[in-house]
């Protein structure tokens, strides 16, 4: 769109700017946190205005949600997926089948949070859409997407899983390969669902992992530096960094609005779609299991969940006082800041583990 306008030295310098990644990506955070900043108010009364009461509170939950969060409109991830999509559209080459896949995904997974979303403030309650309706959803645009994945990159390395610290390990799946990337992203779309239990909560973590990936993405698609670095070279995933760049944009401005006290949430309209779209990044980028270390919140939270059913269903008593775990540290007397700030804390130390995996030889 920029060459038709070239006139003179400035558009030129311009146009060479824009052949770079980097300065793309930039731009992308930008965008996005200026068009969720400037927009987030406006998103915020429109969902006020047919969110009569906020967002359904769980009767079983910590007894001051039912106080301190009762009125607070949800479905805000609408903020962050709007931003999102605008500055992937305007910064990203949209000759890249990846970014196209990770949108799809990241939309599509919002769409059925949306529609889960909506109906808990519809009809006032916390039920939504059923948990068998989500999982076919899920998983069915998350094995689509594995399978595209799967022909959008190079033959060798597109059915295979690879290994961090151990770089000449490819595990192959052959045929089976886009179940994985299915499990994958299903997988850590809800576990950030599963997280979003307070006030900035998930946001940030799910910033910290796009800043990894994006440094992955940015890596692994530059053959030099996945030579250097002795990772595999991923053609295409350098186009995923603008994508991720918008992504921390959006959640920037999505958190102005989402700290404590929150004045919307993101709802599954978000969670969903932000667990979706870093779970589609890990499999295009092959780097599957450095998710689940950058997302050990994530994961953590899952098992606490996973856990807690299994043992009560065992012996009708219960490991945590109350799951997920961040509610566990609510049940203890922990105020909401004090958890949070804590597993923040945690995602970015675990994301400097994730980002030293690079290096070792």
């Amino acid at each position: 769109m920029i060459p038709a306008l070239l006139a003179g030295p400035g558009d030129l310098i311009i146009f060479n700017l824009l052949r770079y990644v980097t300065f793309r990506a930039g731009a992308a955070c930008l965008t996005a946190l200026v068009l969720s900043m400037v927009f987030g108010p406006m998103v915020i009364r429109w969902l006020r205005g047919f969110q009569r009461g906020g967002q359904p509170i769980r009767a079983d939950g910590p007894e001051r949600h039912l106080i301190e969060k009762k009125g607070t409109p949800t479905m805000g991830g609408v903020l962050i997926l709007l931003a999102l999509s605008i500055s992937t559209l305007l910064w990203a080459d949209l000759r890249n089948g990846l970014v196209w896949a990770v949108l799809a995904v990241t939309l599509g997974f919002g769409l059925l949070g949306f529609a889960d979303d909506w109906l808990k403030v519809t009809k006032r309650n916390t039920k939504g859409v059923s948990a068998r309706g989500k999982l076919v959803v899920q998983f069915g645009l998350a094995l689509v997407i594995a399978i595209a994945i799967l022909y959008l990159l190079p033959p060798g390395l597109n059915d295979g899983l690879t290994v961090p610290v151990f770089k000449d390990i490819i595990i192959p799946f052959g045929i089976f390969f886009p179940l994985v990337g299915m499990l994958v992203m299903v997988g850590a779309s809800n576990a950030v669902n599963l997280t979003d239990g307070l006030d900035g909560l998930a946001i940030v973590p799910v910033m910290i992992a796009a800043g990894v990936f994006a440094i992955i993405a940015y890596l692994v698609g530059n053959r030099v530096f996945a030579d250097y670095l002795q990772v595999v070279f991923v053609p295409g995933t350098g186009e995923l960094a603008v994508f991720l760049s918008a992504l921390i944009g959006a959640g920037l401005g999505f958190l102005w609005f989402n700290a404590p006290p929150a004045a919307v949430f993101m709802g599954d309209t978000g969670s969903l779609a932000l667990g979706g779209a870093l779970g589609a990044v890990a499999v295009a980028t092959k780097h599957e299991v450095v998710l689940a270390i950058v997302g050990g919140v994530f994961v953590v939270e899952t098992l606490s969940v996973v856990i807690q059913v299994f043992w009560f269903k065992r012996t009708g008593r219960r490991v945590f006082l109350m799951a997920p775990l961040h509610h566990h540290y609510e049940k203890k007397g922990w105020s909401e800041p004090t958890i949070v700030i804590r597993f923040w804390i945690i995602s970015m130390i675990l994301a400097l583990i994730g980002l030293s995996t690079l290096k070792i030889r």
